[in-house]
Parts: structure tokens; C-alpha cells; sequence
């Protein structure tokens, strides 16, 4: 039965949540655990963090190429947060649920919407701090941004907070083991659904 499911389409998920949340390292987590999982690395205009790596991290552009591959359609979304252009190519995604892989989109809430209007079809879920005074604490500990900086990304955090109602889940990520069982699950119940396991149905029960 796994090796039908896995002739199937891939499962796109998405992923947002507020800066500091955690949901790149859960990501991470799962990917590292899950084969059959892939992330979809964003293209961006902002300058890299140190440790971070072109084509692994980001693909970090010029604002100028950005705006070359809005106008050659080469984006599945795109959007503008603090001063920088953040968007997912498009080709690998397609390539890759195609080949039955389950992608990660880990996008704000922005391109997510944007992502929703064209795929309805995907699994749209948002990972929530344990409390804001733990956001706040997460991102202040970085080192890496200015109290303006911090501001903007705490009121950044309450309007994405009011788009939650469209997304298909939550997971809180106060431990992160747990924070990744979470999604396991809910990957392990969509490829589950009625409507996308119609192959093993026919397989099966020969109708």
C-alpha cells in the first residue's frame, strides 16, 4: 500500500508562521527524518546570515533580478516584508510533486494566501510560539537585529495572527519533538483523505 501511495502526486505543504516561531527548524527536523520530503527553497533580496548557503539556504538576488523573475512568471508567490522581496520558484516545486515528492513551502502569510489562490488543494499550516513573551525572547536572542527590527517583526506577528482561520492546522511549537510529531501526523492523515487515494481504491476494491 505505501508503494502506491508513493506513485501518487506529492503533497504541497505549506508553512508560515511569525518570525521566530520556529518553523524553519521544524522543517529541518522532519525533513531530516522523512526521505520523501523536500523543502522549496525561496529566492530573496536580503543580505545572507552568517552559516547561510546559495541554493541551500536561499537563492539570494539583486533587486533587480527579483523583479526579472516576477516578469518572466518563474514565481509561485512572491511578497515584500521588511524592506526585501521574498518569493518560491516555481519549476522545482511542479518537478517535484510530480516525482510524488511532499514539499515544503515555508513562506509568511503573504505568499501563502497568494500560494492558497492557485492551490486549494495543499495543506496550509501555521506554527504558533507558546506566547508572545516567548516570540519576543526567541527573537531578541538572536543577535541579529535591531529593536526597530524587533518591533516590526512582534507587529508583524499580531497582524499574521488574524489570518489563521485560513490555514488547515496549527501546531504550537513549545517543545520541538512534539512541535515535529505534529506534522508528521498530519501528513501521515492527508495522504489518508478519500480524495487522495483514489489509485489504492481502484487498486483494492477493483472499482
Amino acid at each position: 500500500m505505501r508503494e502506491l501511495r508513493m506513485k501518487s502526486k506529492g503533497l504541497l505543504l505549506v508553512v508560515s508562521g511569525p518570525s521566530g516561531a520556529g518553523k524553519g527548524t521544524i522543517c529541518k527536523a522532519l525533513i531530516e527524518k522523512n526521505p520523501n520530503v523536500v523543502l522549496s527553497v525561496s529566492a530573496t533580496t536580503r543580505a545572507p546570515r552568517n552559516g547561510e548557503i546559495e541554493g541551500v539556504s536561499y537563492y539570494f538576488k539583486s533587486e533587480q533580478q527579483f523583479k526579472e523573475m516576477i516578469a518572466n512568471d518563474e514565481l509561485l508567490e512572491w511578497a515584500a516584508f521588511c524592506s526585501n522581496y521574498y518569493g518560491t520558484p516555481k519549476k522545482y516545486v511542479e518537478k517535484m510533486l510530480q516525482e510524488g515528492k511532499d514539499v515544503i513551502l515555508e513562506i509568511d502569510v503573504q505568499g501563502a494566501l497568494k500560494v492558497r489562490s492557485k492551490y486549494p488543494e495543499g495543506i496550509y499550516i501555521f506554527i504558533l510560539p507558546p506566547s508572545m513573551e516567548e516570540l519576543k525572547s526567541r527573537i531578541t536572542n538572536r543577535g541579529t537585529e535591531s529593536q526597530e527590527v524587533i518591533n516590526e517583526r512582534l507587529n508583524t506577528a499580531r497582524l499574521e495572527f488574524t489570518h489563521i482561520n485560513k490555514y488547515n492546522y496549527i501546531i504550537i511549537n513549545d517543545r520541538l519533538e512534539d512541535a515535529v510529531k505534529d506534522l508528521e501526523a498530519i501528513i501521515i492523515a492527508e495522504k489518508c483523505r478519500i480524495e487522495r487515494s483514489q489509485e489504492i481504491i481502484k487498486e483494492v476494491c477493483n472499482i
